[in-house]
């Protein structure tokens, strides 16, 4: 469905009951596509603080200082 701005303001809550029924809308400008509503993600994920604990290991030495010279020749 295809639905002008000034119409999709009026309209919105019908628009967004079509959207959850299944239907595309595209919001248009001088009859030009310029957004679409779409369903929500089904469930968004929440960061977990520590939750790559564990997973990640660190080799001894990696925070050790870099010699310019060695740096740049690529012997790094």
């Amino acid at each position: 469905m295809d639905v002008g701005i000034a119409e999709a303001k009026n309209r919105l809550p019908e628009l967004i009951r079509a959207v959850e029924g299944g239907e595309k809308v595209v919001i248009t400008r001088h009859g030009k596509p310029v957004a679409e509503l779409a369903p929500a993600p089904p469930e968004r994920r929440h960061a977990r603080l520590g939750g790559m604990k564990g997973r990640i290991e660190l080799l001894p030495g990696w925070d050790a200082p870099v010699d310019l010279d060695r740096f740049l020749s690529g012997d790094v």
